[in-house]
């Protein structure tokens, strides 16, 4: 294996089996190999010092963390970005050759590692978000299957938490009793763990510094300041507070042609959890637009006079991200300022 002069190799990440592509800082090839699970971190640690480029899918931020240990400088590409740079038929070697392409490139854009602490934070997210999903599920099944059997419950928790109740007057057989009860003690333990998820990202987040700081800004309670505690990290992947409302979606689509300019919608790219929070923060903040003071409440107020409501919503909510954004770059929390009602 030739390693002299080599500058960067890119790394085709899998479960069992990896696949390296290295070539020099003129993008001349210099070697490939197939290495196995049990030996690529001895193989990663014998490399030189070079750039370790990996497409950002499942383990490439324990491996990014891993070659960062070894004296590499790791950077990980979202997966479309490499799609173009592939040639010819897909394989493994085709896959590594393409992200080192693509990571060659000035003008790449990358994805920020994430810590141990902000995989946690994410983990306990989604985990929680999937139990959620799944409880839903549960609730739906549970009506959907009583209707048939000429009963229609109401759409509460409250009416699905008091099904043995309705069970005890439902003409059915015993087997679609037991079926019932069945569903109720799985939305009994998923709504337990969802409970006790939700104390424990409450705790999590009495424990970070910047979820604790976007706790200061109005309407962001623990939910949304992990979940954007868990992506941001020190923000200093984004040059700017717009460049990260966009990455999530919460900038208009641009469309145009002619030097004429057009803006539809906003895009909808990006992390749909992220935004989905956001938005939820900009409803609870107009609701409760009356206890709000100070200089964002007053440009909340002026666009309602201008815009409809949820027009409004979507610019609150690309605020906020800029205002997220500004905290954790910083390191400052938010301060609301003097409203012009009072000055």
């Amino acid at each position: 294996m030739n390693t002299q002069n080599l500058a960067l190799t890119s790394l085709d990440l899998g479960k069992n089996c990896f696949h390296f592509h290295g070539q020099d800082s003129r993008g001349q090839y210099l070697f490939r190999s197939k290495i196995s699970r049990s030996k690529v971190f001895s193989y990663i640690a014998q490399l030189p010092p070079c750039t370790l480029a990996m497409e950002a899918c499942g383990g490439a931020h324990f491996m990014a963390r891993f070659a960062a240990s070894c004296g590499h400088q790791p950077k990980l590409i979202a997966a479309q970005h490499v799609r173009p740079y592939v040639k010819s038929n897909k394989n493994d070697y085709t896959d590594a050759e393409a992200i080192g392409e693509a990571a060659s490139r000035s003008a790449m854009r990358f994805v920020a590692i994430k810590s141990e602490a902000q995989q946690a934070l994410s983990m306990l997210n989604m985990t929680r978000e999937a139990f959620i999903r799944d409880r839903t599920a549960t609730v739906n099944r549970i009506h959907a299957f009583l209707l048939e059997w000429g009963v229609s419950l109401a759409p509460t928790f409250k009416s699905v938490r008091e099904l043995p109740e309705t069970l005890e007057k439902l003409h059915a057989p015993g087997s679609v009793i037991r079926l019932f009860q069945q569903f109720h003690a799985h939305f009994n333990y998923l709504d337990e763990q969802v409970k006790v998820l939700t104390k424990e990202l409450e705790s999590q987040v009495a424990g970070d510094d910047l979820a604790t700081r976007l706790m200061t800004i109005p309407c962001i309670g623990p939910i949304t300041s992990s979940a954007l505690a868990a992506e941001l990290g020190d923000g200093k992947q984004f040059k700017r507070g717009r460049d990260y409302s966009a990455s999530i979606g919460l900038v208009p689509k641009q469309l145009t042609t002619g030097g004429k300019p057009r803006l539809l919608g906003i895009s909808k790219r990006g992390d749909r959890n992220q935004r989905r929070l956001l938005v939820q923060c900009s409803h609870t903040f107009i609701n409760h637009l009356d206890k709000q003071s100070g200089r964002l409440a007053d440009w909340v107020r002026v666009l309602l006079t201008r815009h409809h409501p949820n027009v409004v919503v979507c610019a609150l909510a690309n605020r906020l991200a800029r205002i997220a954004w500004a905290i954790a770059h910083s390191h400052g929390i938010y301060e609301a300022g003097p409203s012009a009602q009072n000055a």
